[in-house]
C-alpha cells in the first residue's frame, strides 16, 4: 500500500489510521513500510505536526 500523495489526503489518510489501528506514528511507518521523517515533513509543510499525546497531527 502506498500513502496518498496529496499533503491533505495524506492528513486525512494517517489520522484516521493513527486513530482507528495503530497506537503511534512509528508503528504505522513500520507497518506499511514508510519513511516517518517524510511523513513528517510532508505533513509539516502543510502546518500539521504529530502530537504523541493525541497519537494524531495537529
Amino acid at each position: 500500500m502506498t500513502l496518498p500523495q496529496d499533503p491533505f489526503m495524506l492528513l486525512s489518510f494517517v489520522n484516521m489510521k493513527l486513530r482507528d489501528l495503530y497506537p503511534s506514528l512509528s508503528a504505522l511507518c513500520e507497518d506499511l513500510n514508510e519513511n516517518e521523517e517524510a511523513v513528517r515533513d510532508k505533513l509539516a509543510k502543510i502546518g500539521y505536526f504529530y502530537d504523541e499525546k493525541t497519537n494524531r497531527f495537529v
